[in-house]
C-alpha cells in the first residue's frame, strides 16, 4: 500500500523534538494521524442558519493549512430551525462540520494523515460565528510502535 496517510505514518515519527510529550529513544512511535474535534458554543443561531457562514469558516480552514479538497464539498442546509452540515473530502483526509442553532453549538472534526501547525480554532471561530466559548481537542490517532511495523520493501514503501 503506498496511500499519502500510510507514507505519513511510515516517516512521521513522535519524538521529543516535533511533539510536547517527550519519550525515551526505545519508546518512539509513529502516527497515522492528528485529530482536531472542536465546539464552539453560544454562537448566534442566524449565523449557524447560514450556509455561506460555514463555507467561509471551512474554506479558511483549508486555505490556511493548506489542504487539499478532493471533489465537490457536501452541503446540506436543513429546514427551520435546524442548521448546515457540510463535509470535504481532502487529500489528508476529511474535514466536517455541524451546526445546532437552536442550541447555538457549532462542531468541526479536522482529521489529517499527517502533522499539521495547529489552526487558531479559538480566535477564528469567536471572530467569525461570534462564539462566546470554543473548546479544542487534538488526538494523535493510530499510535504504531516502531517495532510492530511490517518489514518495508527495498524502495521504503510498506506494505
Amino acid at each position: 500500500m503506498n496511500s499519502p496517510c500510510w507514507r505519513a505514518l511510515h516517516l512521521e515519527e513522535r519524538s521529543p523534538t516535533n511533539f510536547s510529550t517527550s519519550f525515551a529513544e526505545s519508546d518512539r512511535d509513529l502516527i497515522a494521524g492528528c485529530e482536531w474535534i472542536v465546539d464552539a458554543t453560544g454562537c448566534p443561531g442566524e449565523i449557524l442558519r447560514s450556509l455561506e457562514s460555514l463555507q467561509a469558516v471551512c474554506d479558511r480552514v483549508i486555505r490556511e493549512l493548506g489542504l487539499q479538497v478532493v471533489g465537490v464539498p457536501l452541503w446540506r442546509q436543513f429546514p427551520e430551525p435546524g442548521g448546515v452540515t457540510g463535509l470535504f473530502l481532502l487529500s489528508e483526509s476529511h474535514l466536517a462540520c455541524h451546526t445546532w442553532p437552536e442550541h447555538g453549538i457549532a462542531t468541526f472534526n479536522l482529521f489529517c494523515c499527517h502533522r499539521r501547525r495547529e489552526w487558531p480554532w479559538k480566535s477564528r471561530l469567536k471572530e467569525m460565528l461570534a462564539a462566546s466559548s470554543v473548546d479544542m481537542q487534538m488526538v494523535e490517532r493510530g499510535h504504531v510502535t516502531r517495532s510492530l511495523l511490517p518489514a518495508t520493501s527495498s524502495s521504503g514503501d510498506l506494505p
